[in-house]
């Protein structure tokens, strides 16, 4: 998530808290703080991979490693860090400028325009601003052509329309004068989803102009709803009066991380869209919970007089104002904060928003060990201060021929409308629980259950965060991107940062827990899970700890330095091989004075020769290298690779100044004063050999 839409808001006011107060109670319990104090200890046990789980006990994990033809070693050495207008890549590597934003997808679009005077319609058929998850899906089984799916989060006005060059990003709350239907609809358009055919031909990627797989999704695109939201009043509009369904939404927005399906399909995620929406009136308990705000929607597209179709702007007040959802638009926000997903080899297809998946600010998903017989389980996190990580349990069991699918939006819905949605306890001992957001989940403390308390699964799905509130689900360190190690099954999670954490033992959230035990964690963490022999356990511990390379003992707890130092860990992805590449988006200043935004690598899976499964510590933290470092100004996030794991798609966002007009060079693509362009970036080995090894 960029920090430049991040909602520091703390929406989360419920006291929940794991067993233990605070970390020291546990490892005091263990006797491991005769080493010097709380966190020297909580270093020692987070290097030797112990946390939360005595070497006399037994482990719960059920996941059998799988077994490697040879050994996997990163072959290239760890760049310096940088503070350059360009991007910083390992000898004998190569960067080239890919489809940055306003490239034309069809003949309906200008060239994009340097004085930033292209219009909506332009905007409508080009690629999106501010470029963040993506995937790449191989044409035929294709290492060399392929549809890029790429999300769009957010936009930058002085970047988007002529008035300046200056990279000015728009605050979460800054109020803008009154401004033209026509800007609001090239900001509406700039968001979403881009569906782009790339070839590589002759050495350099380029964008298949006119392609018919050349597809946009963009905030005002209708969308189906399925699930079990599908069909409720809840959806109710003058919109979807006048379409005679209600089982439509229109648009995606803040589309910030992402998932595909084995089945072939592409899952955008929204994450922070409560702050395109205004409600002036009085909220209910789930609204307030959701983040919904008086203060004016972040674009105000809500302002602009002159709805060319049914509430296209006007749709954006959710304040109820009529008599009933016939004549306001106080349902508009139910059709938003899902996982969607989109069939790219379908152009002209619709995409689907799956509501069984939570509502909530989804910051990626991804999903776990497929297994013939087995259910198939995405695992997302909510990306907010003391929010939740969640994952999914489809109802369908896995059919292997259904990855050979010819109707993958039908596919989806067998595997992603029925299931069960759960919320992550973390406890002592490196136990955790899976707690079920169903209707017969008892609510702590009362003699209620969730379906008691709020109804239908559809109304425990519109509130997914108050329900997972009442579970007594734990707090965590901002959850942004999970990923799956293809090697092992353990499942990762960035928990990029959180300043507002205490140690004052106050029994509410914002109190550290066994899961978050730093307080003013600016540097951030990485968990490690496996799960266990029941749908609802499974085993966690650390796995690395951000921090300055002059970061104390107590501060520099995984022993990283100035070659692989590290700030606020958000982007997080295996590729086929068991390769852990993790992006990150600096928020602390130790870090941020000494290199630009960057990805590092690291193989977890061979950081142990003993069998067991390691974490970084001191003894092994040189196996976490830097590969990848930003230009000025950007967050380095998104991943994608061809099958080959030859060619590397990377995604720069909010560059500062960058990329130099007509250049493909990303290496060499600075000049004094450049609008900047977000754009994908291809990584390739001059020896035309794999990345990375």
């Amino acid at each position: 998530m960029s920090k430049f839409t991040f909602d520091p808001t703390i929406y989360n006011k419920s006291d929940n808290k794991p067993i233990s107060t605070v970390l020291e109670k546990e490892l005091s319990r263990r006797g491991v703080l005769k080493r010097g104090g709380i966190l020297a200890a909580f270093g020692a046990v987070a290097s030797t991979g112990l946390v939360g789980c005595d070497s006399s006990s037994s482990s719960s994990n059920s996941t059998t490693p799988a077994s490697q033809d040879s050994s996997l070693t990163l072959g290239f050495d760890s760049i310096p860090g940088s503070k350059l207008d360009s991007v910083a890549v390992p000898s004998g590597y190569s960067a080239q400028v890919l489809a940055p934003w306003g490239t034309p997808l069809n003949s309906n679009a200008n060239p994009w325009k340097i004085d930033g005077s292209n219009t909506s319609d332009d905007q409508l058929n080009s690629v999106g601003m501010h470029h963040d998850g993506m995937h790449f899906f191989p044409l035929e089984g294709s290492s060399t052509e392929g549809l890029l799916c790429v999300n769009h989060e957010y936009i930058d006005r002085k970047a988007l329309h002529p008035e300046g060059r200056v990279h000015a990003p728009v605050k979460y709350d800054e109020i803008v004068p009154p401004f033209a239907a026509e800007e609001a609809r090239k900001e509406i358009y700039a968001h979403g989803v881009s569906v782009i055919h790339i070839r590589l031909t002759s050495g350099v990627w380029d964008v298949v102009a006119n392609s018919p797989y050349n597809n946009r999704f963009t905030s005002a695109t209708e969308m189906d709803i399925s699930g079990p939201v599908a069909g409720s009043e809840l959806l109710q509009t003058p919109y979807t009066e006048s379409r005679g369904k209600l089982n439509i939404a229109r648009g995606t927005m803040n589309n910030c991380g992402n998932g595909h399906t084995p089945w072939g399909t592409y899952l955008t995620c929204e994450e922070n869209w409560p702050g395109y929406f205004v409600h002036k009136g009085t909220m209910t308990e789930g609204e307030d919970r959701i983040g919904f705000g008086d203060r004016g929607s972040r674009y105000q597209w809500d302002t602009i007089q002159g709805d060319s179709v049914i509430g296209e702007f006007s749709r954006f007040n959710i304040t109820p104002t009529g008599a009933n959802a016939t004549e306001d638009y106080r349902n508009e926000a139910n059709g938003h904060g899902y996982i969607v997903e989109i069939d790219p080899f379908s152009p002209g297809s619709k995409a689907v928003k799956r509501t069984a998946m939570g509502r909530f600010r989804h910051e990626d998903c991804s999903f776990g060990k497929v297994e013939a017989g087995k259910p198939i389980v995405y695992y997302s996190g909510h990306d907010g201060r003391f929010e939740y990580i969640y994952k999914f349990v489809s109802k369908e069991l896995w059919a292997p021929e259904d990855a050979n699918s010819t109707n993958k939006l039908a596919t989806g819905a067998k595997y992603l409308d029925e299931g069960v949605l759960y919320v992550a306890q973390f406890n002592e001992s490196g136990k955790g629980v899976w707690v079920p957001l169903v209707a017969s989940t008892p609510i702590p403390g009362t003699d209620e259950t969730l379906g008691g308390r709020l109804g239908s699964l559809a109304n425990i799905i519109l509130n997914t965060p108050l329900a997972a509130d009442w579970v007594k689900a734990t707090p965590m360190d901002r959850p942004e991107w999970t990923a799956v190690d293809p090697v092992t099954g353990s499942v990762y999670v960035t928990l990029t940062n959180n300043t507002k954490r205490n140690n004052t033992d106050d029994s509410t959230s914002n109190d550290t827990n066994v899961a978050n035990p730093r307080d003013n964690n600016k540097f951030g963490h990485i968990i490690r899970w496996d799960e266990g022999s029941e749908a609802t356990s499974f085993s966690w511990e650390f796995f690395l700890f951000g921090s300055p390379a002059a970061g104390d003992v107590q501060t520099n707890l995984s022993g990283l330095t100035s070659a692989n130092e590290l700030a606020s860990p958000d982007g997080l992805v295996f590729d086929d091989r068991g390769i852990l590449w993790v992006q990150t988006d600096n928020g602390a200043d130790e870090v941020e004075e000494n290199t630009n935004d960057q990805m590092l690598a690291i193989i977890p899976s061979e950081l142990s020769s003993k069998g067991d499964k390691a974490v970084l510590g001191s003894e092994n933290q040189d196996q976490l290298k830097r590969f990848f470092v930003g230009p000025n100004g950007s967050e380095v996030t998104g991943l994608a690779f061809t099958g080959d794991n030859k060619n590397f798609f990377i995604n720069i966002q909010h560059p500062g100044n960058w990329p130099a007009y007509g250049t493909r060079n990303a290496a060499e693509a600075s000049s004094d004063d450049v609008r900047p362009r977000a754009a994908t970036v291809v990584i390739t080995k001059d020896d035309s050999g794999e990345i990375a090894v």
